[in-house]
């Protein structure tokens, strides 16, 4: 033996002794210092550099005297120290345990390191690869083996890694049982609103796990669950799920008007919060009514809050207007996040565009049903939309009401969002006289005419008897509105009067009793029954009528109008011809000529206050 070989025998012999005496991690000498960058002194013969084609052909590149050590580094190593040390205990035929911790960053090294089978029978790269399958049989490993992918994404994404998790994971999550690896089921959030709770307990297991997966290989989960055909209505709950774990804003007490808000290291910071916010928007799916209406009003409060985009915003503000008779007057107090003084309480700007998505997507329903052949379902869907738009009208006569006393609120956006809502949609007006009272009294300095060009909003004819009995003694209201109230309740009695009347002289008619007689002697009884019942109703009509005399008497002593007087004496004279049971022949009220006069022009007069107030002359729109 020459004396150069017996050289490199003693230095194999040395290093393979210091192999075994030392601790694998020795060989990582500025893995500490220098994070995935190792640097190795090897021998041309160890094992490692045999079953790694990246090692030999690297040594192969440097000299190698006599008695000289070969140093190289690999800064690139995916999963670094820990990586490189299994993949040694491997070559040396070191036990160790594969888990689906540490089998994707063991499956990348081996494929940095070029360890196939021209290298050795059976190499890391195969025993890896073998190992992989059972992981994507297992729902837990499967989700374990892609958190893991989030440090060593890049090689990852090359061997399919990922790709191969995500289908794993979305084809389980599609199953409707739950894998036998799952053994308990998270507890779901009362933040979730999903109609039925099973659904989160039984099809919704998978939510809280996925939800530690960060944005980017959560949004590959989705779109994936998705192409596999999903429910919507599940797919909204994960991200209703995610999206209240990493943004904290939408529940935060921060959005409510007046708070301040407050900096905290712990919470995310708003750059990310909206980042997150963007991309949970694309994710939610588009069908309407999957997401509920009050979560997408939190996400667009938070928003705003943090400045998204405005595709971003208009995007939520068509969801939530397609879906607003879904929602809660609650939900709709967004707060206004500007910073002037004389800026409002609430967004009203962003609820009236919302109310404008809205009316868009109800012509636009209208116009397809009535492009429908078939008569009942166009029928069913015009039916459907009146209840939605009475519906939100009574939602934007509820926030009306909210707005009313902000002392900042125009009179010009206040009229805009009220005259929104069509007149047919309000079956009767209370809550727009309820806004409109809490309005004017918010607003004492407002002129004559500015008051009867908001009261020209609601209909004096759909008020309620409560609402008019109030209307009447309102102080607040110009006097040309409280004589409408007061004609046209007025006039209600004497149409009601007058029907009972008439049914009363029909009850009395000998022909009926005739007819009772011949069929049965009990129906006389049971008809005489009902005509009592019914004079002690009309009773009741004529009480009401005699309390909106003295209403009128006590509201001329209040206006010292004698005018007026006189002419509720005259009606009180024409009202006491009812008091006996027969029907009382009124005269139609004369059409309205002279109501835009002023008021004091109309007192001198002496005509009858019929002809002041008539239906036709002063109908509000």
């Amino acid at each position: 033996m020459s004396p150069l070989k017996s050289k490199i025998c003693a230095l194999i012999f040395t290093r393979f002794v210091l192999f075994l005496l030392c601790p694998i991690s020795h060989f990582s000498i500025y893995s500490q210092i220098v994070p995935f960058s190792i640097s190795i002194i090897l021998s041309p013969q160890f094992p490692l550099i045999s079953r790694s084609g990246l090692l030999s052909k690297l040594i192969e590149q440097l000299p190698f005297e006599d008695g000289s050590v070969c140093a190289l580094k690999l800064p690139d190593l995916p999963g670094g120290a820990k990586a490189f040390e299994l993949a040694m205990k491997f070559c040396y035929g070191v036990k160790f345990e594969l888990t689906a911790l540490n089998i994707v960053s063991l499956r990348c090294a081996a494929e940095y390191l070029q360890m196939t089978e021209d290298f050795g029978e059976k190499n890391l790269i195969l025993q890896t690869d073998q190992f992989l399958k059972e992981v994507f049989t297992d729902w837990t490993d499967s989700l374990r083996a892609l958190k893991t992918c989030q440090e060593v994404l890049r090689p990852a994404e090359d061997l399919y890694i990922v790709s191969r998790c995500i289908d794993s994971l979305a084809t389980k999550a599609c199953c409707s049982s739950i894998p036998d690896s799952i053994t308990h089921l998270p507890q779901s959030t009362p933040a979730i609103e999903i109609s039925d709770e099973n659904v989160v307990a039984w099809n919704g297991w998978w939510f809280d796990d996925v939800s530690f997966l960060n944005l980017h290989l959560y949004k590959r989960l989705i779109m994936a669950v998705e192409s596999k055909g999903m429910n919507p209505e599940m797919i909204s709950g994960s991200v209703m799920y995610y999206a209240r774990k990493y943004l904290p804003l939408m529940t935060s007490q921060q959005l409510r008007p007046g708070a301040t808000p407050v900096i905290s290291n712990l919470l995310p910071s708003e750059e990310d919060q909206r980042m997150y916010l963007e991309e949970l928007v694309t994710l939610l799916p588009t069908k309407k009514g999957v997401t509920p209406t009050s979560f997408l009003l939190s996400i667009l409060r938070a928003a705003i809050f943090l400045q998204a985009s405005s595709y971003c915003r208009e995007n939520l503000e068509r969801r939530v207007g397609a879906q607003l008779d879904e929602a809660a007057l609650q939900d709709l107090l967004i707060p206004n996040m500007g910073y002037s003084v004389s800026e409002t309480l609430y967004d009203v700007d962003c609820i009236q565009r919302i109310v404008d998505y809205f009316l868009i997507t109800s012509q636009e329903a209208n116009l397809s049903a009535s492009i429908m052949v078939e008569e009942g379902a166009e029928f069913m869907v015009e039916r459907e939309a009146l209840t939605s738009m009475t519906i939100v009208a009574s939602l934007i006569d509820g926030f009306l009401s909210e707005i009313a006393p902000d002392v900042n609120m125009k009179l010009s956006k206040f009229e805009t969002l009220a005259a929104t809502i069509p007149d047919y949609a309000r079956p009767v007006d209370d809550g727009l006289y309820h806004a409109i009272d809490v309005y004017l009294k918010a607003h004492p300095w407002m002129t004559e005419l500015e008051k009867e060009q908001l009261c020209r909003l609601m209909n004096c004819q759909k008020l309620s008897l409560e609402a008019s009995t109030h209307a009447a003694q309102n102080e607040r209201l110009p006097l040309r509105v409280v004589i409408q109230v007061l004609f046209f309740e007025q006039l209600r009695l004497r149409t009601t009067v007058s029907g009972w009347f008439f049914v009363s002289d029909n009850l009395d008619n000998p022909h009926h009793h005739l007819i009772g007689e011949i069929n049965n002697g009990n129906v006389i009884d049971r008809m005489e029954d009902e005509d009592d019942e019914m004079k002690e109703r009309v009773s009741e009509l004529e009480k009401e009528c005699l309390d909106m005399k003295e209403d009128i008497e006590k509201l001329v002593k209040n206006k010292k109008s004698w005018g007026i007087f006189s002419r509720s004496i005259r009606l009180k004279q024409k009202l006491q011809s009812c008091n006996s049971e027969k029907s009382c022949d009124f005269k139609e009220p004369a059409p309205l000529s002279t109501l835009t006069a002023s008021i004091d022009e109309q007192e001198e007069h002496s005509n009858d206050i019929a002809e002041v107030a008539a239906p036709q002359g002063f109908k509000f729109h």
